[in-house]
């Protein structure tokens, strides 16, 4: 029941995620993601089958204690952005930004469930794995490992020479990220800042 949960709770995350990426494109004139209709809430137009089924379940079976993942890429086509080399930074940055302002906004929600009816409730430990779910989410999409959003931003960033070497890491990009996670270095990186945000917001880890 907990890890379906969890599971729930990651899927939210994920749509908020990938809607912001195809807003935020759509808003600096990017219209790609709305023509192929991703420009959703719909679970449905977002899920991945390795980022959304197969990590996800493989993390579970590894028993680690928060369960992430990532959807479908919003599709989004650069060139026709109004900046592109500045907004694909903004693109980037998008979706794993909504994520932190969702946790942000789930630990006042948290804080005053707290108040009004203690810390013995089942409600607790939903929002609780809410908000660290969505603090996952956000930091591990920060690894500037393509296709993770770090990435876009890292190309934004790096001379057109250099952007353009370093995208040519995509095609490995699955491979860096499930070697780094088998390793336990993907963990290593993350989790002081995740652990950082938590406290801040209050959340048990």
């Amino acid at each position: 029941m907990r890890s379906l949960i969890g599971l729930f709770i990651l899927l939210f995350a994920i749509v908020i995620h990938e809607y912001a990426h195809g807003w935020v494109a759509w808003r600096l004139g990017d219209i790609t993601a709305k023509l192929a209709g991703r420009l959703t809430l719909n679970p449905l137009a977002h899920i991945d089958p390795i980022g959304t089924v197969l990590l996800p379940a493989m993390l579970m079976i590894m028993n680690f204690p928060v369960i992430f993942g990532w959807a479908r890429p919003v599709p989004v086509d650069f060139a026709s952005l109004n900046n592109p080399k500045k907004d694909i930074i903004w693109v980037g940055l998008s979706g794993p930004i909504a994520n932190l302002f969702l946790a942000i906004l789930l630990s006042f929600i948290l804080k005053l469930f707290i108040v009004r009816n203690g810390y013995y409730n089942p409600l607790i430990v939903v929002l609780n794995t809410a908000i660290l779910t969505n603090l996952v989410f956000a930091i591990f999409n920060l690894i500037p490992i393509p296709p993770l959003d770090g990435s876009r931003v890292m190309i934004g960033l790096l001379p057109r020479d250099l952007a353009i070497i370093y995208s040519r890491l995509e095609p490995y990009g699955f491979i860096i990220i499930f070697s780094l996670l088998y390793l336990g270095i993907v963990g290593k990186i993350i989790w002081p800042f995740i652990t950082y945000l938590a406290q801040i917001l209050g959340v048990t880890l």
